[in-house]
């Protein structure tokens, strides 16, 4: 069996020291505990810790609706009380202090000099230039703008900006880091103040007090027309992302010409906060129809949020990629809780509600979701990750045979047990046993047998190296098992007698029984 240690990427770090507990630091300690990571935070504000639980549990709730992959255990949340300890024994110190120069140029110079040479610190700014942020600093070459957006915690994008004593590997290595907490990292070619994401949506941020200030809309009909247009395609393509290449964006930019220098915008300039205006558009809040708390606002957006991130997923697609490959990554880590000699098993995943059909049970597909997640750790076990599948391929699915026993419902937390019945150089034959965690009764079972496709030829092609051995050996360790009740099942007419009893077994079961006409 794997230990724990193998399992991790290389450059996942074991420990961060946040600097600052808000909204952005308390995002920052729910991305990186949930991916396993020990967090060491400091932030002498009354309250920071509980800001930081609250957003923990409002991370875990949107997880368990992003992905059913297991999560990994989580990391430890430290408390500390002082910038020293914080930065102490930590391969990655994350700065989210208020947006106060001398504040944040403060806390580097502290934590630079507490902080071994090598550790690499970030600051989550959303303006200042990294070469600003340098000043009195040990080792800047060291220091970068590493700057999310809000909920750190579902938004991938991480903006990384070196100063002109960064040095570049140090960006490359702050890039792997949140790569590996299921981040899209992108590093901006030059400082520049707001950096890339940040000036565009300051643009539109003047431009949308601009129609309101002039009364040229409210400011929930500004929202809506973002949020019901260009807001979602947005999630989907960027600005200059245009189907045809080069030849339609030279056609897009004649088309469009005349309005890009015609007066529709009010490029730089900007509404002054006088009172009334503020005052307009808090009245204008106030008047919304839907009126909804804080905590209830946050939840419809990761909500959301986690729909449109699993729609791209679908698609494997801008940041539905991004979710993909943090999701494969979280495969390759889970944690086999036997040593082979037994059924194969993997940490219980608990059923959302999003997985409910009209009738108030599991949908049909979600059971080889659930299969699928069993294969998976199956795959872990033997030694087949993202290096063996790129060079040497992978087994896929050949034929499945799948036992509905039991109805499932949102909330039940199901175990998934895989037993190896036969294996050789190309084929494995696997048969999976889903549980309600604490039952014993099957709620499902599902037989398969596997082919092993090289990467190359895309061909049937033996298994490779240790993933082989590791296959055979356990194959040899689960033919000393009973073979499952189920294993060998095929649909066909039975006798009256054998229909009677089945029908007898689903009428006790919870839900509506099936008949079957012979």
């Amino acid at each position: 069996m794997p230990e724990m240690s193998k399992l991790l990427p290389e450059r996942l770090p074991r420990v961060v020291g946040l600097l600052g507990g808000g909204i952005i630091g308390g995002g920052w300690a729910a991305r990186f505990i949930l991916n396993g990571v020990d967090v060491k935070l400091y932030d002498p504000s009354p309250g920071a810790v509980e800001t930081v639980q609250v957003t923990l549990a409002s991370a875990r709730r949107a997880y368990r609706r992003l992905t059913q992959v297991p999560l990994p255990d989580e990391g430890a949340l430290t408390v500390v009380n002082s910038v020293a300890d914080a930065v102490s024994g930590v391969e990655l110190v994350q700065e989210s202090a208020s947006e106060r120069l001398e504040l944040k140029q403060q806390l580097f110079a502290t934590a630079s000099r507490a902080a071994a040479p090598e550790t690499l610190i970030c600051s989550s700014t959303s303006g200042f230039r990294p070469s600003v942020l340098q000043t009195g600093v040990d080792h800047p070459e060291r220091l970068l703008v590493a700057h999310p957006f809000n909920p750190v915690y579902l938004l991938p994008l991480v903006e990384l900006c070196g100063g002109r004593r960064t040095a570049p590997e140090m960006l490359a290595r702050a890039a792997e880091i949140y790569r590996a907490v299921g981040m899209h990292p992108l590093v901006v070619r030059k400082e520049v103040d707001g950096f890339v994401a940040n000036r565009m949506q300051e643009a539109l941020w003047r431009e949308a007090l601009w129609l309101v200030h002039d009364d040229v809309a409210t400011a929930e009909e500004v929202d809506d027309a973002v949020r019901y247009s260009f807001g979602l395609r947005r999630a989907v393509v960027g600005p200059f992302r245009i189907g045809g290449g080069g030849a339609a964006m030279r056609q897009f930019l004649d088309k469009w010409k005349p309005e890009l220098t015609s007066p529709w915008t009010k490029l730089t300039d900007a509404p002054k906060y006088t009172e009334a205006f503020i005052d307009k558009l808090a009245e204008q809040t106030d008047a919304r129809a839907e009126k909804l708390t804080a905590p209830e606002l946050e939840q419809k957006r990761d909500n959301g949020l986690v729909a449109v991130l699993r729609g791209l997923r679908s698609e494997e697609y801008g940041a539905g990629e991004t979710l993909a490959r943090w999701e494969r990554g979280l495969r390759d880590r889970i944690p086999q809780l036997t040593d082979g000699s037994g059924p194969l098993r993997i940490p219980a995943i608990e059923i959302p509600a999003d997985w409910i059909d009209i009738y108030g049970h599991v949908n049909e597909s979600r059971y080889l979701e659930l299969c699928g997640m069993g294969t998976s750790g199956l795959f872990s076990w033997i030694g087949i990750d993202g290096a063996y599948r790129s060079k040497y391929g992978s087994f896929y699915t050949l034929e499945t045979h799948l036992s509905h026993l039991l109805e499932l419902y949102a909330g039940d937390r199901v175990q998934v047990l895989t037993q190896v019945l036969g294996a050789d150089e190309k084929c494995l034959h696997i048969f999976h046993v889903l549980t309600r965690e604490g039952e014993e009764r099957p709620a499902a079972t599902s037989e398969q047998m596997l082919i092993h496709v090289n990467a190359a030829s895309r061909h049937s092609g033996p298994v490779q190296g240790k993933v082989r051995e590791r296959v055979l050996e356990l194959a040899r360790l689960h033919a000393e098992l009973p073979r499952p009740q189920r294993a060998g099942a095929s649909i066909g007419l039975r006798s009256t007698r054998n229909r009677r009893e089945n029908l007898s077994t689903a009428a006790s079961c919870p839900g509506p029984a099936v008949k079957c006409n012979a």
